[in-house]
């Protein structure tokens, strides 16, 4: 995998991070995430 690739997945992967972060636990809990399930559901993200 080149860098600039990595680069961008890393930036989706954050994003994505930091947007489910910001969303309260009942809009979590209404998509069927939970809080501890953000870091994977943003590693889902880039695959």
């Amino acid at each position: 995998m080149n860098l600039a690739r990595s680069f961008s997945n890393w930036r989706k992967y954050r994003q994505t991070v930091s947007e489910l972060g910001r969303m309260s636990d009942r809009e979590l809990s209404d998509l069927g995430i939970g809080r501890s399930d953000i870091p994977y559901v943003a590693r889902q993200a880039i695959k």
